[in-house]
């Protein structure tokens, strides 16, 4: 399904480049995103803001990797379940995660309903 292996490279380009309105553009208006430590936060609007924060100020200059293996479950015609290992290194550190998503087909194209981020015990 290579057009949610665009969207996946997508979300890690725009991370890689600290670009948080292009981060926030691949999920829907009223995406739910979950970080490692639980904090949920609701809205395209947010994910940009917090973003924005997070690649101004703790997070500048990190980077993303998605390329780690993956797996794609049909859910519903148009909705589909990733499962993805990845993780963001920042200051020498690598902090390996395993993500979920749920991506949906809409008008302007795939977008990511639901991020879910769960940090892999080292």
């Amino acid at each position: 399904m290579s057009e949610i292996a665009e969207l996946m490279a997508g979300l890690a380009e725009a991370w890689n480049r600290g670009d948080a309105t292009a981060y926030a553009a691949v999920f829907t208006e009223d995406a739910d995103y979950i970080t490692f430590d639980g904090t949920h936060t609701r809205g395209r609007e947010a994910i940009e803001s917090t973003h924005r924060w997070l690649f101004e100020g703790p997070l500048k200059g990190s980077t993303m990797s998605t390329g780690g293996a993956h797996t794609v479950k049909p859910l519903a015609d148009g909705a589909v379940l990733i499962i993805a290992a990845g993780g963001t290194t920042a200051d020498g550190r690598h902090r390996a995660s395993t993500v979920s998503f749920t991506a949906v087909r809409t008008p302007e194209g795939w977008r990511f309903a639901s991020f879910q981020n769960t940090r892999v015990a080292s």
